[in-house]
């Protein structure tokens, strides 16, 4: 079908056929993969790896390392970084 949008392709290199496998297997036989959806969870995914990458984010890592070892770190709420943990916990196994 013309399209004036650019077109991509996807080999099933064993690495991304051993990935897709995974999903078919969630997913049954009924539902497709949506390409489309993949590659805008991967995107998003990479950009978040990409921006804790940056000065700022090993700056901070450091900082907190040094509060960390030195026991001179700011006042912590327990309570809200139990539920900041859970609900990153949350999150990461939606991403599985």
């Amino acid at each position: 079908m013309p399209t004036t949008r650019p077109r991509h392709t996807i080999t099933e290199t064993p690495s991304v056929k051993a990935a897709l496998d995974k999903l078919r297997a969630k997913l049954g036989r009924s539902e497709r993969i949506d390409f489309a959806e993949l590659v805008t969870l991967g995107a998003q995914v990479k950009t978040r790896r990409l921006a804790d990458q940056s000065e700022e984010a090993r700056r901070a890592r450091r900082e907190m390392i040094d509060w960390i070892l030195s026991g001179n770190g700011p006042k912590v709420d327990v309570e809200a970084a139990d539920e900041v943990k859970h609900l990153g916990l949350i999150a990461r196994y939606d991403d599985e």
